[in-house]
């Protein structure tokens, strides 16, 4: 049995959840409570040494630990449905869109958060090793988000998904982004209409709810 290990307050797992649920892949859950810094004990650390969630344990033993992986091998071993692509051009698109989105979206943000949050105070970025917050970061992160919902909202102008013309990773990744936005006290607004007509229409799949 496939094991995933989660968190369910934080956005990285999240995306993995969703991934796990819309290819019906029956696995088991073990929590890992980031807020009490349960991923920075001995025991998690043997596990991962990175650290970090998700991590997904496969049926082979082995040991995947960032969503890039985890998308890679569960696209590979279940391919439907196909969520990183069928043909070149798709696949292409798809990676682009992902990649887009994590970059100008996801790192925007918990650059935004991990640099502003006192929470966060010497845990500027995820992992085993602690480094100190740079509040320039964070006021650049905030104008980074701000930018990143204007993308996708003009991307997203006459389309229902973001990538190409059905659901896939791209769009997990994107609803994840959005979500986590909130942390920093950011939502999309009317001015962003594409935006909200396809996070709406997203509510609507049973995936988006875990």
């Amino acid at each position: 049995m496939i094991t995933l290990y989660d968190c369910a307050t934080a956005p990285s797992p999240r995306r993995a959840r969703i991934l796990l649920a819309e290819k019906g892949i029956a696995h088991d859950t073990v929590q890992v409570d980031l807020r009490s810094g349960e991923q920075l004990g001995e025991a998690y650390r043997r596990i991962n040494p990175q650290c970090t969630v998700p991590a997904l344990r496969t049926d082979e033993g082995l040991l995947l630990t960032d969503n890039a992986a985890i998308t890679a091998y569960v696209e590979a071993r279940y391919p439907t449905p196909p969520l990183l692509g069928e043909t070149p051009a798709e696949k292409a698109e798809i990676a682009s869109w992902n990649w887009r989105v994590e970059f100008e979206g996801l790192l925007a943000i918990a650059e935004a958060f991990r640099n502003g949050s006192p929470a966060m105070a010497n845990r500027a970025l995820a992992g085993a090793v602690n480094y100190p917050q740079i509040p320039a970061l964070a006021e650049r992160g905030l104008a980074r988000v701000a930018q990143f919902f204007t993308v996708l909202n003009d991307r997203l102008a006459g389309r229902d998904f973001v990538a190409t013309d059905r659901f896939s990773v791209a769009d997990i990744t994107a609803v994840v982004a959005v979500d986590f936005a909130r942390v920093v006290k950011q939502k999309p607004g009317e001015q962003h209409p594409h935006l909200l007509r396809w996070r709406a229409a997203m509510a609507g799949r049973p995936s988006m709810a875990l």
